[in-house]
């Protein structure tokens, strides 16, 4: 039997607190053959909502156009705050290969979503990752940096023209990010503080670029509704750097501080093998394989 190509596509929008905006720009993959909205996850202190998505090629970039284009049009960035460093209204919208696709097909629809968005909705738009057209555009970072605010300025350097759509900031959806990548895991530690400093200290220590560990993005931001703090991580390879060596690293580095940690969450879906990893080294089950894993099995 011939298998269809499956997609992954981990859009994430600028709206975490209006439930009625969030679930207009979810709409667009519910009820659409060859789509599957797996899962929707909506932090109101990051004032963002982290959509998971899989389909067939054609599908799948005719549902994320649409998505893009209803943020285009119900979020305002001139009235945004919140503690995730953000730049447009679909802020950044990654396509994963899964099945019976690869890196190469990943990239070449990143590029037609891309396209396709910035001459519908007049919208700049930037290809990172494996999608990128210069090594500085690759990291994500990079190219956010000095967020919706800043962008207007950002645009008129000729090293920061956007890939696609004009070289100026969208009125009110600002700028989106376009890619290909391997999947990441989006993984946070709650600390047991409301000291800023302490988790922007400690997000220092473990991100690959700060001389951390080497797949591991991290930032500290502040969690008002809860009354602490947070180390927030993009785990890029988790092959290569585990959860439970993040976890731990964490936690040596609050103790110096006297703070525990309150908790930790994954955001969206992440694979079988970097959790039951992370259970393997807290159990210290021997000759461990995920054959064992009865769900695998069905």
């Amino acid at each position: 039997m011939l298998m269809k190509k499956i997609i992954e596509c981990v859009p994430n929008f600028s709206e975490g607190r209006d439930r009625a905006k969030i679930e207009k720009i979810v709409s667009a993959f519910r009820g659409r053959s060859g789509v599957k909205l797996l899962d929707c996850q909506s932090d109101k202190d990051h004032h963002r909502s982290v959509v998971t998505v899989v389909g067939e090629p054609e599908p799948l970039q005719h549902a994320i156009i649409e998505a893009i284009g209803i943020a285009v049009e119900i979020i305002d960035m001139n009235s945004h705050k919140g503690q995730h460093p953000r730049m447009g209204a679909a802020d950044v919208v990654p396509f994963i290969p899964v099945r019976n696709s690869d890196m190469a097909e990943a990239v070449e629809i990143s590029k037609l979503v891309a396209k396709a968005v910035s001459e519908t909705y007049r919208l700049p738009v930037f290809l990172y990752e494996e999608s990128a057209s210069a090594p500085h555009r690759r990291n994500l970072a990079d190219i956010r940096k000095g967020e919706f605010e800043g962008m207007p300025e950002k645009l008129k350097d000729p090293d920061w023209h956007p890939d696609f759509g004009p070289p100026e900031r969208h009125p009110t959806a600002g700028v989106t990010a376009v890619g290909a990548r391997m999947p990441l895991i989006a993984y946070n530690v709650n600390l047991a503080t409301n000291r800023l400093d302490i988790a922007e200290d400690i997000a220092k220590k473990v991100r690959h670029i700060s001389g951390g560990l080497r797949y591991c993005k991290a930032i500290g931001v502040e969690l008002r509704e809860k009354g602490m703090v947070q180390v927030s991580m993009n785990l890029t390879d988790y092959r290569k750097t585990a959860i439970y060596r993040v976890f731990e690293l964490i936690r040596i580095e609050a103790r110096r501080y006297g703070v525990s940690i309150a908790g930790s969450e994954i955001v969206g879906l992440a694979p079988m093998a970097a959790l039951t990893d992370t259970a393997v080294y807290y159990l210290g089950i021997e000759n461990f394989s995920e054959d064992q894993v009865l769900e695998l099995h069905l």
